[in-house]
């Protein structure tokens, strides 16, 4: 039987027993949870291995990669500055980056990049693998690209894209790296273990993160593995495999160290449930600006994942008519799934913040059902 540590709130046994019993699971490596209600932990949990090997088992300080629930802290910062008058929701993002306005992008704006309605969530023409790595390169192609749709003709989720295009305006703004903004703006004030550009001395607590094997996951999935395997040139399979290295770089210390905020912040659960409180509680943001994070700005089809895709700026909204894209709470919760199963969210009617992490990749495109069972659960536990 796998020994779970940490901390849980007698009020919520039965969700640190299907905490331990994920584990059951043959390939199930290391996870850790923990929820925050009005700002108190009631859940702080972790189990399993964290190296490759199986060795060395998950600790109460392990880091992982946290892939898109980074995207929220990252539309986090970008608000902040917009209430400090740095930033315009509705200028155009050329206002802050001339070169953007090329190949038809002058209308754009900020909102339409936070929200995924830009066009932008790949490049067409392929780049080497090194590109990932070199800031410069990626911010030029995209701002040279055209988009892949007429503007308020739908949205496509941009799942590496949206790291360059925002950091670009972030760091044009703020005149440093991006992931410094984001995390002397959201993680440093809240004391929270997160960071968009991970120091060496830290990688010994990094988790090593692997892919189940197996598991075909869910119909949107599978839709989405189709195209990717059957057309190379698709504007979804571009999304994901250019540069090349995108799929295959979680685990190298070169990722670890650049500031990608779309995709490569570390953290654990601890901090994912750190910040939604701090959203929750007014630390972040005010309350005119938390209902624009919050407000419904993209709803439907969406262009890049194949499946039924609702947002916010930088956050996926609750829909609890489409099973993979439910948190399990309220209707009013918001947050960000990481690829692979990892996520932070919150039920603004609970006040409660929930994060949970793992570094055996789920096959699963929004929700990993690891995460929603257990919110289901806490949520029939409130």
């Amino acid at each position: 039987m796998i020994q779970v540590q940490g901390y849980f709130d007698l009020r919520f046994e039965a969700v640190k027993d299907a905490f331990a019993a994920l584990f059951d699971a043959p390939q199930e490596r290391g996870a850790a949870l923990c929820v925050q209600i009005g700002g108190e932990t009631v859940l702080d949990l972790w189990a399993g291995v964290m190296d490759k090997d199986g060795q060395q088992a998950w600790h109460s300080d392990t880091l992982l990669n946290l892939f898109s629930c980074t995207k929220t802290f990252t539309a986090v910062a970008v608000l902040q500055l917009v209430g400090e008058g740095k930033l315009d929701l509705d200028a155009p993002v050329a206002r802050y980056w001339p070169e953007f306005a090329a190949a038809g992008k002058e209308r754009i704006s900020l909102r339409h990049l936070l929200s995924h309605q830009a066009g932008l969530p790949a490049l067409r023409q392929m780049l080497p693998a090194e590109a990932l790595y070199d800031w410069q390169a990626m911010t030029t192609a995209l701002a040279a690209e055209e988009p892949w749709w007429p503007l308020g003709e739908g949205h496509g989720y941009a799942p590496i894209t949206y790291g360059w295009l925002l950091g670009e305006v972030l760091r044009r703004v703020e005149g440093r790296g991006p992931g410094e903004s984001i995390v002397a703006r959201t993680a440093k004030p809240l004391g929270l273990d997160f960071h968009v550009g991970l120091a060496d001395a830290e990688f010994e607590r990094v988790a090593h993160i692997s892919r189940g094997k197996g598991n075909m996951g869910d119909a949107a999935a599978q839709r989405l593995l189709k195209t990717m395997m059957s057309e190379p040139a698709a504007m979804s399979t571009r999304a994901f495999t250019n540069p090349p290295s995108i799929m295959t770089s979680t685990n190298k210390p070169e990722w670890r160290r650049m500031q990608q905020p779309a995709a490569n912040g570390h953290g654990n659960a601890r901090s994912l449930a750190g910040f939604y409180s701090g959203l929750l509680d007014g630390s972040l943001l005010d309350s005119a600006l938390l209902a624009e994070l919050t407000r419904e700005h993209a709803v439907g089809e969406d262009k890049t994942l194949l499946t039924r895709t609702r947002f916010g700026l930088g956050c996926m909204l609750d829909q609890p008519e489409v099973a993979n894209a439910t948190y399990g709470m309220g209707r009013y919760a918001f947050g960000h799934p990481g690829a692979g199963g990892s996520i932070g969210f919150a039920d603004p009617e609970r006040e409660l913040a929930f994060g949970f992490v793992t570094n055996n990749l789920g096959p699963f495109v929004l929700m990993d059902p690891r995460a929603q069972k257990l919110a289901r659960l806490l949520a029939d536990c409130c």
